[in-house]
């Protein structure tokens, strides 16, 4: 009894492109632990000035560590498929 082959024609993952995807992720770990303690740092600090600087940048490091989870969910997505 002979068992036929078939050849599948599927691409490989394009490893560069994962890796990509894998340093956005990267990049958006740190600032998703420090934007809720910059954002915590500014509400303790309501009476200063640098209360509101605190709150601005851990507003702006929350929305780029959302942007980077997006970029890089959506980069390790395109690479494998």
């Amino acid at each position: 009894m002979q068992f036929k082959t078939i050849a599948m024609s599927k691409e490989h993952t394009d490893v560069e492109l994962l890796r990509k995807g894998v340093k956005y992720l990267a990049i958006a770990l740190p600032l998703l632990f420090l934007s809720p303690y910059l954002i915590t740092l500014a509400f303790l600090n309501t009476e200063t000035i640098y209360g509101y600087v605190f709150f601005g940048i851990g507003f702006i490091a929350g929305a780029g560590a959302v942007y980077l989870l997006f970029k890089g969910i959506n980069t390790i997505m395109k690479s494998i498929f």
